[in-house]
C-alpha cells in the first residue's frame, strides 16, 4: 500500500486506544462495555498490561494501591503539594509538583525492590537455596548500589511498618487461592530475617518492600511499580492539596517563619 507523503497516521502508534467518531476502544474493548463492568484497578491492569486481570488479581493490586495513598505532610511530596497550593497553584499544579518529587530516593524504592527481588528469584530458579541466595544478593546490592536495601528500614515506623504484615498476609491468602505463587513473599520475609540478624535489631519491611512483593507476584515490571506508587500516592496528594486550599495560607515554606536555617558560610566582612 502506497502512503501519501502527507499521511501522519503513523507518527504515533499505540495498542492502547482506538478512536473514531462515536467510538472508543481500550485494548479492543468498547468503553461502554467497560464502564460499570470493570473496577479501576482492572482498568489500570488492562491499559498497562494489555489484558483484563481476574477479580482476585485486581483485588490484590487494589490492596497495594490503597496501602500507599498517603504518609502525611512530613513526606516531601505531600509537603510540596501543600506548599504549592499556598503559592497559588491549582490542584493540577500541586499534583504535578508532588509527583515530580517521587524519584529514586522518595518513591523509587518499590521499583528497586522489584529488581532486587528479581535477582534473588533468578538465583533460586537457577538452583540456589533461598537462604543462601538472599545474603549473597544483599552483599551484591550493597557492593554495587549502596548500603540501603530497597524496601527495608523506616525512619518513623519501628520496629514494624503496620502496612507490611497486612499486605504480606493478603499475598499469603492469594497464594493459597492460586492467584499468585507466593515465592516473592518468601523472598521478602527472608530478606527481612537476614537484615534483622545482621543488624541485631528490627529492620522493618516498609511500604515499598511490601508493595514490591505484590507487584512482583502479579508480574509487573519494576518501572511500573514506581508508576503505580505515583498513581497511588496521587490520592493523598490531591486530598492534602484540597485540604490546604480550604485551610488557606500564603507562601508557606517548609518550616514556620520563626525557625531559621543554620548558616555555615564565611563570617561577616
Amino acid at each position: 500500500m502506497t502512503r501519501d507523503s502527507n499521511d501522519v497516521s503513523d507518527w504515533w502508534t499505540t495498542e492502547i486506544i482506538d478512536m473514531a467518531p462515536g467510538q472508543i476502544r481500550f485494548r479492543g474493548h468498547p468503553v461502554e462495555e467497560l464502564i460499570g463492568a470493570v473496577t479501576f484497578p482492572q482498568m489500570i491492569w488492562l491499559l498497562t498490561r494489555g489484558d483484563l486481570p481476574t477479580e482476585s488479581q485486581a483485588r490484590l493490586l487494589e490492596c497495594a494501591l490503597v496501602a500507599a495513598v498517603d504518609h502525611g505532610p512530613q513526606a516531601p511530596s505531600i509537603a510540596t503539594a501543600r506548599m504549592a497550593v499556598t503559592c497559588g497553584l491549582g490542584l493540577n499544579g500541586a499534583m504535578a509538583s508532588a509527583v515530580n518529587m517521587l524519584d529514586d530516593v522518595h518513591g523509587g524504592a518499590g521499583e528497586q525492590a522489584v529488581e532486587f527481588y528479581g535477582w534473588i528469584d533468578a538465583a533460586v530458579q537457577a538452583g540456589q537455596p533461598l537462604d543462601a541466595a538472599v545474603p549473597q544478593m544483599v552483599d551484591r546490592w550493597q557492593a554495587e548500589r549502596g548500603k540501603f536495601i530497597p524496601g527495608f528500614g523506616h525512619r518513623f515506623h519501628k520496629p514494624e511498618d503496620p502496612r507490611a504484615p497486612r499486605l504480606l498476609g493478603l499475598v499469603d491468602e492469594a497464594a493459597a487461592a492460586g492467584t499468585v505463587s507466593g515465592r516473592y513473599a518468601a523472598i521478602g520475609r527472608t530478606v527481612q530475617t537476614v537484615l534483622n540478624d545482621r543488624k541485631g535489631s528490627p529492620v522493618p519491611m516498609n511500604i515499598d518492600g511490601a508493595t514490591a512483593v505484590i507487584y512482583a507476584e502479579l508480574g509487573f515490571a519494576g518501572p511500573l511499580a514506581r508508576g503505580l506508587f505515583c498513581l497511588s500516592r496521587s490520592v493523598g496528594v490531591i486530598a492534602h492539596a484540597w485540604e490546604q486550599m480550604n485551610q488557606g495560607g500564603r507562601n508557606k515554606g517548609p518550616t514556620p517563619p520563626a525557625y531559621r536555617w543554620t548558616y555555615t558560610g564565611p563570617d561577616p566582612i
